[in-house]
């Protein structure tokens, strides 16, 4: 059973990430020791929330972080979590993030009602293994204002119709992001999480 490691850093529900990947069958600990970072078979950050606290509270452990992807194991962000991965967000001016994708975070068109909060399909881009078994079209749930812009399409896995065509989930190398809450998107949801455990035991 692979030892999956869920980032506590003080923003997001961590309770409902930790149930979804334990009925995936991973022994899941809540923690932000680099410790337990380092041992752990595969990472998880979470988040809900703005993004100038989040980076801030994330610092202290953002090497430590940087270090595991370049070692390859395997990381899933979800939501307030992908965005970090990304080079800066224009939420609350313009704010450095993890860099780990290349490319910027923006708000969601005035046109549209923010957040979106909510069900709304993800359209599939190409082929990545933690949507094996899920069909195109599939209903997901979303809590954001804001959306990712990779600078490289290449890392876009799908993409998410909400006043305009955004990024809704990207892939790169052993890095997997979501916009949409995965841990309560259902049946959906759980295969998504099963996936990257799949992935985290090769």
């Amino acid at each position: 059973m692979p030892q999956i490691a869920v980032v506590n850093y003080g923003v997001g529900n961590l309770r409902s990430i930790r149930k979804g990947l334990e009925k995936s069958s991973a022994k899941v600990q809540v923690t932000h020791n680099p410790v337990d970072l380092n041992n752990a078979d595969a990472i998880v950050l979470p988040g809900v929330g703005a993004f100038v606290p989040a980076v801030k509270n994330i610092q202290p452990i953002a090497s430590v972080l940087s270090e595991i992807m370049k070692n390859g194991k395997p990381l899933l962000g979800v939501c307030l979590g992908l965005q970090l991965l990304f080079t800066k967000s224009n939420e609350g001016g313009s704010v450095k993030g993890l860099d780990f994708i290349s490319g910027e975070v923006v708000k969601l068109p005035e046109i549209v009602k923010t957040p979106q909060m909510g069900w709304n399909t993800i359209n599939f881009v190409k082929y990545n293994p933690l949507l094996e078994g899920v069909k195109n079209g599939s209903y997901v749930y979303f809590v954001h204002s804001y959306y990712p812009q990779p600078a490289d399409p290449m890392v876009v896995v799908t993409t998410t119709e909400y006043g305009i065509n955004f990024t809704s989930m990207v892939a790169k190398k052993n890095l997997f992001a979501t916009q949409f809450h995965p841990e309560k998107s259902s049946k959906t949801g759980l295969t998504i999480l099963k996936n990257f455990v799949r992935v985290t035991k090769r």
